[in-house]
C-alpha cells in the first residue's frame, strides 16, 4: 500500500468533487506548480488509487426510477459455484454493484432498473436463471438519503 501524504489527500478530494478540475486549476489550489501535480496524479494512477474517471448520471433523469438491494443465498458454497455467479453476475448491466458478504446471505446486489416490472422480469427471468440461486430477498429504495462515490480519506 502506497502511503499518501496530505497533500496526495487534498489532491484525492478535489478530483473526487470533479475530476474534470485542470492541473493547472489543481496547482492554484494547492499552492504548488503544474508539474509536482501532474506527477503526484500520474503516481496516484500507476498505484492503482485512482482507478478511473467517470461521468456521474442522474439515474431517475435518465429513465432509471427504481433502486433495489438484493440478498442473494447461494445453494452450494464451494469455491467454484462462487466463482461461477460472480462471473455470471458481471453479465447483467442491472446489476451497479456486487458485493459478497458475511451473514445471512451470501451477496449483496445494488440493483437499478426502470420500474417494477424492469425489477421482476431482472428477478424472474435473469437471476433466478442462475443455477446455484438459493433465496433472494429484495429491498426497495423508497427514499434515497445520501449516495456520493467520494472516499472519505483519513487524515494523516
Amino acid at each position: 500500500m502506497q502511503k499518501l501524504d496530505a497533500i496526495d489527500r487534498e489532491l484525492l478530494q478535489l478530483l473526487q468533487a470533479d475530476a474534470k478540475t485542470t492541473h493547472k486549476e489543481l496547482a492554484a489550489k494547492l499552492g504548488l506548480t503544474i508539474s509536482p501535480i501532474f506527477e503526484r496524479v500520474k503516481r496516484l494512477e500507476k498505484a492503482g488509487i485512482i482507478r478511473q474517471y467517470t461521468a456521474l448520471i442522474d439515474r431517475r433523469k435518465s429513465g432509471l426510477e427504481l433502486l433495489a438491494f438484493c440478498n442473494v443465498s447461494l445453494k452450494e458454497h464451494a469455491r467454484p459455484f462462487l466463482l461461477r455467479f460472480e462471473s455470471e453476475i458481471l453479465q447483467f448491466p442491472e446489476v451497479q454493484e456486487c458485493h459478497h458478504i458475511a451473514g445471512p446471505y451470501d451477496y449483496l446486489l445494488k440493483v437499478v432498473v426502470a420500474d417494477l416490472k424492469a425489477y421482476q422480469h431482472f428477478i424472474s427471468e435473469k437471476l433466478a436463471g442462475l443455477e446455484n440461486i438459493g433465496q433472494v430477498m429484495s429491498a426497495l429504495v423508497m427514499k434515497e438519503i445520501k449516495n456520493t462515490p467520494q472516499v472519505s480519506l483519513p487524515k494523516v
